[in-house]
């Protein structure tokens, strides 16, 4: 069976950067990054008066998506795009990983919806797939419900508090489902996921990755 997708925001859901400036969030460590589509933004600016990136990590989080990687295919899908690859990866622990080459980054796409949405369907290609980020909305569930013939999980994660336990025990859970769920009633009841959603079944579930 070919494994779901993973798709992976940096800002939010690896990197909590709402959470309060003044306090470094508990398990996180602070990294100073100047990757070239952060000096791209400020490219009025020499790169030697360009404040560098402030990025939160929760070195944690790098073994966590190892383990889900048994069951997904882990694809980054951040405005980082490859320079994921090159500064977030190796803060964490995670190898080189398949990258989401955005094409529109406007604000809003089709129907109201997040401007990835759209391209992580079409990049999908009815192929079942997860997705954290801290801008999903019902916007965007209505939207795959309506053109992802397959099964999705879209995760909202809050960005002042980052990928928690109970995400990583939902995105097991959810991924070992779908060895015995098949076609739209998935990403019917798939979709309909909301934040802080989770169950015993979906702790015993992450508990058994972690021990192996």
């Amino acid at each position: 069976m070919t494994r779901p997708l993973l798709y992976l925001d940096v800002d939010g859901p690896l990197n909590p950067f709402r959470a309060r400036p003044e306090k470094q969030p508990d398990g996180y460590d602070t990294h100073r990054m100047m990757p070239p589509s952060w000096i791209a933004r400020h490219g009025e600016n020499p790169v030697r008066r360009s404040k560098p990136l402030r990025v939160w990590l929760n070195p944690e989080h790098g073994p966590k998506l190892l383990a889900l990687a048994e069951y997904f295919e882990l694809v980054w899908a951040t405005m980082w795009e490859h320079d994921a690859n090159e500064f977030i990866a190796p803060q964490i622990g995670l190898p080189e990983l398949p990258v989401i080459e955005w094409v529109n980054t406007k604000r809003l796409g089709p129907d109201g919806t997040f401007w990835k949405t759209a391209e992580l369907i079409e990049h999908a290609a009815g192929r079942s797939f997860a997705w954290v980020d801290d801008d999903i909305t019902t916007h965007d569930r209505q939207y795959t419900r309506k053109h992802h013939s397959g099964a999705a999980l879209l995760r909202f994660v809050h960005p002042a508090v980052g990928l928690t336990d109970e995400d990583f025990e939902t995105l097991a859970a959810w991924a070992i489902a779908q060895a015995g769920v098949e076609g739209s009633a998935a990403s019917i009841y798939m979709c309909s996921a909301e934040p802080g959603s989770s169950s015993t079944a979906a702790a015993r579930s992450f508990d058994k990755i972690k021990r192996r």
